[in-house]
C-alpha cells in the first residue's frame, strides 16, 4: 500500500518503559468521575487543556453554558430488529462503558435529560446501517447516546452531525462478545457550531471495533476517543481524518488503555489545514500496562498543511508497563505537498492543480474507504473535493 505521507518534520512522540508509580502523562490518568464538581474549571494552562481556546467552548466548560431545549434534534434510523429507545437517567446501560474523564463530559453527563439507547440483538447480522442524525438547531444541548451490539452480532453505526448549535456530549459503544462493530462518525457542522464529546468503546472478549471519525464543519470541535477492554482477544482499530479550514479550531484527543492481556490496538488519522489560524490537534495516548501481556498497537498521524498560517499540533504517546508484548509503536508526520510526488504528475502532462489535487485525495483515500458505505464515501469524497477547490484551485 502507498504511503503517502507529507514531506516535513516527523516526530516518534514520548515512550517509558518500566513500572512507574505514575504515567509519565496526566491525561492518562485523569480521574474520572461523573460529578462535575470533581474536576476544577480549566484555565488553558492544564496539560490536557493547553492546545484547547477555552473562550470558544461557550462556557461548556465552567458551567455557564445552560440548555435551552432547542439545541439539537436526534433521528435514527435502523433495519428490522434494532430496538431504539429514548431512556431516563436513571437506565442501567447508561455510564457503563467508562466515566467522564473531563470537566465537559462530565458537564454533559450531569446536564442531560433523556439518553438514547440503540440495542442490536445477539447473533444479529445487519444489512444496512444504522444511522442517527444529530441537527442542531441552535442554543446549547447536553446529550447521551448508546450503542449496545449483543454477543457475535455485525452491525454498522453512521453518528451524523449537521446543522449549528453549542453541544457537550457522551457517547458509549457496548460491544459484545465476539461482535463487530463499525462506527462512522461524521462531524459535518455549519461554521458556527461547537462541538465537544467524549466517546468510548468497551469491548468484549475476541470482539472487534472499529472507529471511522470525520471531522469537517464546525467553529470548534474536541472529541475524546476512548478504548477500554473488557475481556482477552478484543480489537480496536481508530481511523480518522479531519480538513481543518481557516479559522477552525479542530481537536481530536485519543486514549486506548490496554488493561488486559492478549488485545490489539491500530490508530491511523491524517488531516489536511488550510487557511489563516487555521489550527489542528492531534494527541495519541497509548497506554499498556502491567497486567496486558501480548498486547499489540501501533499509533500513526499524519498532517498535510496546504497553505501559509495553519498549524498543527500532534502528540503520539505511548506508555509501556510490561516487556511482554507482541509489538508497540507510533508515528508522526507534519509537511507540506511532496515536490517529488508532484514532479512525477506535471512531467506527465497533468496541470499543477490538478496535480495538488490528485496527491490530496491519495493522501485520504486509505481512510475514505474504511468506511465502507459507499453513498457516505461518496458524500465525503466531495466534501474534500469542494475544500480542494479552495486550497488549491
Amino acid at each position: 500500500m502507498a504511503d503517502n505521507t507529507p514531506a516535513g518534520s516527523t516526530t516518534d512522540g514520548a515512550i517509558q518503559v518500566g513500572g512507574p508509580q505514575q504515567p509519565i502523562d496526566a491525561r492518562v490518568s485523569a480521574p474520572a468521575s461523573y460529578d462535575v464538581a470533581d474536576f476544577p474549571v480549566p484555565h488553558g494552562r492544564e496539560e490536557e487543556w493547553r492546545f484547547t481556546p477555552l473562550e470558544r467552548l461557550r462556557g461548556l466548560h465552567d458551567g455557564t453554558a445552560v440548555a435551552n431545549g432547542g439545541g439539537v434534534k436526534v433521528e435514527v434510523s435502523a433495519p428490522a430488529g434494532v430496538t431504539v429507545e429514548t431512556v431516563g437517567r436513571d437506565d442501567a446501560r447508561l455510564g457503563k462503558a467508562g466515566k467522564p474523564v473531563d470537566r465537559v463530559a462530565a458537564q454533559a453527563y450531569s446536564s442531560f435529560e433523556k439518553a438514547s439507547v440503540v440495542s442490536i440483538p445477539k447473533d444479529a447480522v445487519l444489512t444496512e446501517p444504522v444511522t442517527i442524525s444529530v441537527h442542531g438547531e441552535g442554543g446549547v444541548a447536553f446529550g447521551h447516546q448508546v450503542v449496545e451490539v449483543g454477543a457475535f452480532a455485525e452491525a454498522v453505526v453512521v453518528l451524523d452531525h449537521t446543522g449549528d448549535t453549542t453541544l457537550a456530549a457522551n457517547v458509549e459503544f457496548l460491544v459484545g462478545d465476539g461482535a463487530k462493530l463499525t462506527v462512522v462518525s461524521v462531524q459535518d457542522w455549519d461554521a458556527t457550531a461547537v462541538h465537544a464529546a467524549q466517546q468510548t468503546a468497551l469491548i468484549g472478549r475476541d470482539a472487534s471495533f472499529k472507529s471511522v471519525i470525520v471531522t469537517f464543519g464546525g467553529d470548534l470541535v474536541r472529541l475524546h476517543p476512548r478504548v477500554v477492554y473488557g475481556a482477552p482477544g478484543g480489537e480496536a482499530e481508530l481511523y480518522g481524518l479531519y480538513f481543518t479550514d481557516e479559522g477552525q479550531h479542530q481537536e481530536h484527543r485519543l486514549f486506548v488503555d490496554h488493561d488486559t492481556p492478549h488485545c490489539r490496538s491500530n490508530v491511523a488519522y491524517k488531516g489536511a489545514l488550510q487557511g489563516q489560524n487555521a489550527h489542528a490537534v492531534w494527541i495519541g495516548d497509548v497506554l499498556i500496562r502491567a497486567a496486558a501481556e501480548g498486547t499489540d498497537t501501533y499509533e500513526l498521524n499524519r498532517n498535510l498543511v496546504l497553505t501559509d498560517g495553519a498549524r498543527v499540533d500532534s502528540v503520539p504517546n505511548l506508555e509501556i508497563e510490561t516487556g511482554e508484548i507482541v509489538g508497540a509503536g507510533h508515528a508522526s508526520a507534519t509537511g507540506r505537498f511532496d515536490d517529488e510526488q508532484l514532479f512525477y504528475l506535471m512531467a506527465r502532462g497533468i496541470p499543477a492543480d490538478e496535480a495538488r489535487r490528485l496527491v490530496v485525495r491519495g493522501f485520504f483515500a486509505e481512510l475514505v474507504q474504511q468506511i465502507g458505505i459507499p453513498e457516505l464515501e461518496e458524500r465525503l469524497i466531495a466534501k474534500i473535493e469542494a475544500e480542494l477547490e479552495a486550497s488549491v484551485a
